[in-house]
């Protein structure tokens, strides 16, 4: 059975490794695949070269436009930021939608509802814009009620030993 939207949670590390290693197992077997990364910054930005090598194949998007992540930004800079990552989530909803994708990693979106920038009621409804065809993989440290809900697997990561 196709597991069409899965989520790898918890507070491990990882679970961005996994998610761009199922990205390129995909794009490996010919399914062309959107990776949309949240909250990160752009000094955080270590996988893209590899991916810029292997478009359109894989496509990797970034919105934010601070150098850190979302976290280590002041209240100001956090409300600026905001703008642009509800672009991101505008534009995952659009890919979902149009079926140009088999599968869109949504990586760090659970994060989204931990900093108020959305709420999981409107990550359900991008969710389910999704085209039926198309698999959606997301990642963050938690996961809310509603979304593991509509999940078809669910993933959590945690920390044996550190």
């Amino acid at each position: 059975m196709k597991k069409s939207v899965q989520i790898y949670y918890g507070d491990g590390k990882g679970k961005t490794a996994a998610a761009l290693g199922y990205a390129l197992r995909n794009a490996g077997i010919g399914k062309r695949t959107t990776i949309i990364q949240f909250l990160k910054g752009k000094s955080t930005l270590n996988e893209a070269g590899i991916f810029t090598r292997l478009e359109p194949e894989v496509r990797l998007f970034r919105f934010d436009k601070a150098e850190v992540p979302f976290n280590e930004l002041s209240r100001k800079e956090q409300d600026e930021e905001v703008l642009n990552i509800r672009n991101a989530l505008n534009f995952a909803k659009k890919v979902l939608s149009t079926g140009e994708c088999d599968l869109v990693v949504l990586d760090e979106v659970l994060g989204l509802v931990d900093e108020g920038v959305a709420t999981e009621e409107e990550l359900i409804q991008v969710l389910n814009a999704r085209y039926d065809e198309t698999e959606v993989l997301l990642t963050g440290w938690r996961l809310t009620p509603g979304l593991r809900e509509v999940a078809d697997a669910v993933y959590r990561i945690e920390v044996d030993k550190e």
